[in-house]
């Protein structure tokens, strides 16, 4: 790895966890501070919490999208300006719905999916997966920490002083920004992959298989956004536990699910059972809700729920993106991950306004009734998915004097199990499975094809 990649990459994922900390350190504590603003209610406390995935679900597959016009800095940088402004807005805010137009104006900075084509564009193939895997590891980290800062930092300076951080965290960012390598035309080529592609929107929708999929990371992240209006009440109201001490709570409980959770991804991929653990985990995810519902009025029934849901939420939210992977279609992948990333957040958004709502015209527990629905819905609609075959991507860049490629003289190839030319960007995309595949016949049928082997 050159002096060049490897300062993308960690100037990438220091951007990307600046912005993912922000975000997530006001999970849990929201619900317990709002209180103190001008008008608040616990249904618009949900709309506040909820709000900034409204905004980042609709922007984020635009942005994206302008992104191959002007550039990925250009907005980039446009995105994390607004989510500086956001910050400023909700750290200034004294009335609610101060604070809410400040966290949709964070949300409007939707650029995730931007950072993720940069980094494809300036890294290699050699090290593009490394890259996002980095990335991928940085947000189970950055969670962490804000499980741990944000109750911190709000017992000392209240949701103001979190705010201001998120700010400070933005400027980071930015600063981080303006380092970075611009990446020429020529290699955007390799980003293909990482952006959604307009004219695939459409056979996405209709492909049932990623559509069960959109429809769980929906349900997982309302779950997760209903469920942090009621677990920091409870603990603050029901049970007695000090503000100030929520956040080791959180942190062993959240540290030991992980640990847990890790015998079942390595049976998921390494013993192909992905779709056994995938159900078992969502079943775990509605035990966990039942388990916070009946444990509202004792600590340790309520801590082990708190455990079991941090099991299930780690092992779907590694799950689900490697299950969209497989599935989606061979050229199709960076648009399959953009509905399924606006699926995520508009599923934030639900969540936030009905954990909201049912706080406000019921009760606290009536939240985990809620998600515990929600979770067994989501069971019976993953239960007729297929069982996930292992697929892999590769993307050929094609000689311009090149003959015409026939996709269907490479069907024919052990292992190969779909083929899609995109000829007027001179790519060739494959999906196969590399255990069965004739590695030497598919690179002899290439050979008169090939310019370079850019993705995989």
């Amino acid at each position: 790895m050159n002096p060049v990649e490897r300062r993308s990459i960690t100037g990438l994922v220091c951007l990307y966890a600046c912005r993912m900390l922000g975000l997530f350190m006001v999970l849990p504590v929201l619900s317990l501070y709002g209180r103190d603003y001008a008008g608040s209610t616990a249904l618009l406390l949900g709309v506040a919490l909820g709000v900034y995935g409204l905004t980042q679900g609709f922007l984020q597959i635009p942005l994206g999208l302008l992104s191959d016009k002007i550039g990925r800095k250009p907005v980039i940088l446009i995105g994390m300006i607004a989510f500086l402004a956001g910050s400023i807005l909700a750290a200034e805010a004294q009335s609610i719905y101060g604070l809410i137009l400040g966290r949709a104006l964070q949300g409007a900075g939707a650029v995730a999916s931007t950072i993720m084509a940069l980094l494809a564009d300036l890294t290699t193939e050699q090290n593009r997966t490394k890259a996002m895997a980095a990335v991928g590891g940085s947000i189970g980290l950055t969670f962490a920490l804000a499980m741990i800062f944000g109750p911190a930092l709000a017992s000392s300076g209240g949701l103001r002083l979190v705010f201001w951080v998120t700010a400070g965290l933005a400027v980071l960012g930015i600063l981080v920004v303006t380092r970075l390598p611009s990446p020429g035309i020529a290699s955007r080529v390799a980003s293909r992959e990482a952006l959604t592609v307009p004219g695939l929107i459409r056979s996405t929708l209709a492909n049932g298989e990623l559509l069960r999929l959109d429809a769980g990371i929906f349900v997982l992240h309302s779950v997760q956004m209903a469920s942090w209006m009621a677990v920091p009440m409870i603990l603050d109201q029901v049970l007695g536990f000090p503000r100030s001490s929520h956040w080791w709570l959180y942190l062993l409980s959240m540290g030991g699910g992980f640990v847990a959770m890790l015998p079942f991804i390595i049976l998921a991929e390494r013993k192909r059972q992905l779709k056994a653990v995938f159900l078992g985990a969502i079943g775990l995810l509605g035990v966990a809700q039942i388990v916070l519902m009946a444990g509202s009025n004792v600590f340790s029934g309520f801590a082990f729920g708190l455990f079991l849901f941090f099991m299930a939420f780690n092992l779907l939210e590694a799950t689900l993106p490697s299950l969209v992977s497989k599935i989606a279609p061979v050229g199709c992948r960076g648009t399959a991950m953009g509905v399924y990333s606006s699926s995520q957040f508009l599923g934030s958004f639900v969540g936030g306004v009905a954990g909201g709502w049912l706080a406000q015209v019921s009760s606290l527990p009536a939240i985990f009734e809620y998600c515990a629905l929600m979770a067994g819905l989501w069971f019976l609609i993953a239960l007729t998915m297929a069982r996930p075959r292992h697929w892999t991507s590769i993307v050929v860049e094609l000689k311009a004097d090149a003959p015409p490629l026939n996709p269907s003289s490479f069907t024919g190839l052990a292992g190969v199990e779909d083929v899609v030319l995109m000829a007027e960007q001179g790519l060739a995309y494959f999906k196969v499975d590399k255990k069965q595949l004739d590695a030497q016949a598919f690179d002899d049928a290439l050979k008169v094809f090939r310019r370079t082997n850019i993705a995989g």
